[in-house]
């Protein structure tokens, strides 16, 4: 698969993540950053949550690797967080 192609198909996906507060969709947001394809599918992305102690950040970012998990062609995801007072913990959680 075309690895342009497969990080279109990922943004796509993630405007289908709404952050519950906002009501708007993570990529309007713009909280997504550094989002990389690898030649066999690995996904890297940077969730940037809007505050620094962002009450939705552990389910937005559960729902963030989930929704790029569910693509088509993607073979593994890993999240980092900035931003966040409990970005290790976060990232530990969910990339475990």
């Amino acid at each position: 698969m075309n690895m342009n192609m497969l990080e279109d198909d990922i943004k796509s996906a993630l405007t289908e993540v709404v952050d519950p507060e906002t009501h708007l969709s993570i990529m309007r947001m713009g909280v997504i950053k550094d989002l990389k394809v690898g030649d066999e599918g690995e996904v890297s992305v940077v969730f940037r949550p809007a505050s620094p102690t962002c009450p939705m950040a552990y389910g937005l970012a559960n729902s963030i690797k989930m929704k790029i998990a569910s693509v088509k062609g993607v073979k593994s995801v890993v999240l980092k967080v900035e931003n966040f007072s409990k970005a290790g913990h976060l990232e530990s959680v969910i990339n475990s």
